[in-house]
């Protein structure tokens, strides 16, 4: 059941606060395990997976579309009477022996929650980054490559998102320019290959991107060799960044033990330290972020708030 609208109460044993790859899991354990389940998501759901173009290491499939993967794990959830609320979280309360989900229309109760939230994507936090945001500063290449076809376009990162998104957008650019701040790069190597044999992809070494220039739109980007210091002009018109993510869990952060980057630390089994308040997938503290990581992290979250809803409920 989806539930929309106005101020609503309800009461459920498990909520599953983010509905992404490790909360579609949760929630489809907990609805398995028979108990009154909700998945809260602000947004449409499948997380960051939603919004990649090709995924080649999700075991099962030799690729696959971000979208099309969180449509088959969407219907694996439909089986069970788990309720879809589309809304914001905006705080957490510890009620006696209950959890109370604060969101923008809803206030829900529950014995056990599950954060789930993933992460958003870091910015680099200079000059032109924000005033030129949404034309043609993103940190999205398959909301936005499409509106570069034929243009120069650059990629500021190294790792697996950077380099997969670089090959995506050589369907429209007409070339892609990876800057990175090394000279190695951090991604898979079957990645690493694709993209070196690429004609439309070229590297930038040892150099940051300082500022992004153009008055109504992107025009370019100002780089600084990291060994010289010398800057250097290169037009283009869009930039596409991919150098991490931030967490998304302020709503219940004084609940939670955090690491330095905000991330949530859990224990072995995913609880949090706080009775009936567990965490899993990217929102957490760990050392590889993927989808089947995200989604085994689900599911071992949701089994153990099963064994504390049970002992909960003698």
């Amino acid at each position: 059941m989806t539930v929309t609208g106005a101020t609503v109460m309800n009461s459920y044993d498990l909520i599953v606060i983010g509905g992404g790859p490790a909360g579609i899991t949760a929630a489809l354990y907990g609805g398995r395990a028979r108990l009154k389940t909700a998945l809260v998501e602000k947004g449409a759901p499948g997380g960051l997976m939603l919004l990649t173009d090709n995924i080649e290491n999700y075991p099962g499939f030799t690729s696959i579309s971000g979208t099309e993967l969180t449509s088959k794990m969407i219907e694996s959830l439909n089986q069970f009477q788990v309720d879809r609320i589309y809304d914001e979280v905006t705080g957490l309360k510890r009620n006696c022996d209950e959890w109370k989900v604060i969101t923008t229309d809803h206030v829900l109760s529950a014995s056990a929650v599950i954060i789930a939230t993933g992460s958003r994507p870091r910015q680099l936090g200079i000059k032109g980054e924000e005033r030129l945001r949404g034309k043609g500063v993103s940190y999205c290449a398959v909301c936005d490559g499409a509106f570069f076809e034929d243009q120069q376009v650059v990629v500021v990162g190294g790792g697996d998102s950077a380099v997969q998104e670089a090959l995506f957008l050589t369907q429209y650019a007409k070339g892609v320019n990876v800057i990175h701040r090394r000279d190695l790069l951090r991604a898979e190597a079957s990645l690493i290959e694709r993209a070196m044999e690429n004609q439309k992809v070229s590297f930038t070494w040892n150099s940051r991107v300082v500022e992004i220039t153009g008055s109504d739109c992107v025009e370019g980007v100002l780089l600084e060799d990291l060994g010289s210091g010398a800057k250097t002009s290169i037009p283009c018109s869009a930039v596409f960044i991919y150098i991490g993510n931030l967490p998304d869990c302020k709503f219940a952060a004084e609940f939670l033990l955090l690491s330095e980057e905000g991330f949530i630390i859990a224990d072995d089994e995913l609880g949090t330290g706080q009775p009936g308040l567990f965490a899993c997938g990217d929102v957490r503290k760990k050392h590889l972020r993927q989808i089947s990581t995200a989604v085994g992290d689900g599911a071992l979250a949701a089994m153990t708030a099963v064994q504390y809803i049970k002992k909960y409920k003698k």
